[in-house]
């Protein structure tokens, strides 16, 4: 019986020696790879809401490039000659027209430059800090940009407007998403200098984008400054996009026709003229 046990033990013995030498030669498990920035995400198909960044983000060495469009006619003119209809609600009027390029540059990061035609350029650069998973509940990116107006008109100084943001997204399956992005902007008193003090402006950016069929979708955002320099009112839009392959197209209105991050700051002359605008953007990956 002595020996029978012993024999039974040395098999066990032999056994578990030979089960963890199998385990120590197995390879560590793979790690997850990141996801794929070049597939489409359902719930967020653009780089911007109507004037607001988004957190996607572009994969690099692909671009894209997007033109804003503003009409500069309110649709509600009591002084205008014609009828909104008579002038094909607004189209005939002038526009404040803005034409983007977009770049990824390394993993998470991109850069962009926009210029509209009031001679105003933006420059700004975005990185991904956090995406939305298992772990995590929302997605995360910081922003920095600055804004240069006056770039090319003779006779006037250009003058420039920094911004330091964060952009919050939170995911809703492939539905919609929302969005909260506080940003902090200076020199963003460019016309009352010499009547009021402040020259910074701090706002949160609340956003929202619900995709209600395979490629339709409505916009809302509503920018309110918090502190800081804040003429006229806060700057509010809604639209309806449609997604066809590359190319997103959206039809929105404003009450203000800036499409950049100073111009946000600036607000809105008022809550009773809202102007037609339209933006398109085009990936090319």
């Amino acid at each position: 019986m002595m020996r029978l046990s012993l024999r039974l033990l040395g098999a066990c013995a032999a056994v578990l020696m030979c089960a963890t030498g199998a385990f120590a030669q197995d390879p560590p498990a793979a790690a997850t790879p990141p996801p794929d920035d070049a597939v489409l995400k359902p719930a967020e198909p653009d780089f911007t809401l109507i004037s607001l960044p988004t957190s996607l983000r572009l994969p690099p060495f692909k671009s894209a490039i997007r033109v804003t469009h503003r009409f500069t006619r309110p649709l509600k003119c009591d002084a205008c000659p014609n009828s909104l209809a008579g002038d094909g609600f607004g189209i005939d009027s002038g526009a404040l027209i803005g034409l983007e390029y977009r770049i990824g540059i390394v993993p998470n990061g991109e850069v962009s430059i926009d210029r509209t035609s009031d001679k105003t350029v933006e420059i700004l650069g975005q990185y991904g800090l956090m995406r939305q998973n298992e772990h995590a509940p929302i997605e995360a990116s910081a922003l920095a940009a600055v804004d240069i107006t006056n770039v090319g008109r003779r006779g006037t100084d250009s003058q420039y407007s920094p911004t330091l943001g964060v952009i919050l997204t939170r995911l809703v399956g492939n539905q919609g998403a929302l969005y909260v992005e506080p940003m902090w902007m200076h020199h963003t008193n460019l016309f009352q200098q010499a009547t009021i003090a402040d020259n910074d402006t701090f706002l949160i950016g609340l956003a929202a984008r619900a995709r209600i069929r395979p490629t339709l979708y409505l916009v809302a955002e509503f920018s309110p400054r918090v502190s800081g320099y804040k003429p006229g009112v806060n700057r509010g839009s809604f639209a309806i996009e449609k997604r066809a392959g590359g190319h997103v197209f959206q039809l929105n209105f404003s009450n203000a026709f800036g499409t950049q991050l100073s111009q946000i700051a600036q607000g809105a002359t008022s809550n009773t003229n809202w102007y037609m605008g339209f933006n398109l953007t085009r990936k090319f990956y």
